[in-house]
């Protein structure tokens, strides 16, 4: 069967730094859009890292520009997200996606406090 299982998330101190696995098994991932979205407590699930297959292209929310990237590994059908100089205010649930068909993860949570 299809599914995305993400890895990844800790307990890290304000200004460090995690990295984000999502592997698809079942899959090859070369022609999918893939995402990370993230979900703080008592908020919605937002939009935080996007990689186009047709042009290999990626964008970001502004609250994470320049402190995390996104990557692809088509042979290892995994992607990732690298997260750098890490806030309390990216502690959340941390959600890969991949489409079509869409498929979603489970989540990870990342938690960033001293």
């Amino acid at each position: 069967q299809v599914q995305l299982v993400e890895s990844g998330g800790d307990l890290v101190q304000p200004g460090g730094s995690l990295r984000l696995s999502c592997v698809a098994s079942g899959m090859h991932i070369s022609n999918n859009y893939m995402a990370w979205y993230r979900q703080a407590p008592g908020k919605d699930r937002d939009l935080v890292a996007q990689f186009f297959p047709s042009s290999d292209a990626t964008a970001y929310a502004d609250s994470v520009k320049g402190r995390f990237t996104i990557s692809t590994d088509n042979a290892k059908s995994t992607f990732y997200l690298q997260m750098n100089s890490l806030k309390p205010e990216d502690t959340a649930v941390y959600y890969c996606y991949c489409s079509p068909p869409p498929y979603w993860g489970r989540g990870t949570q990342v938690t960033v406090s001293s």
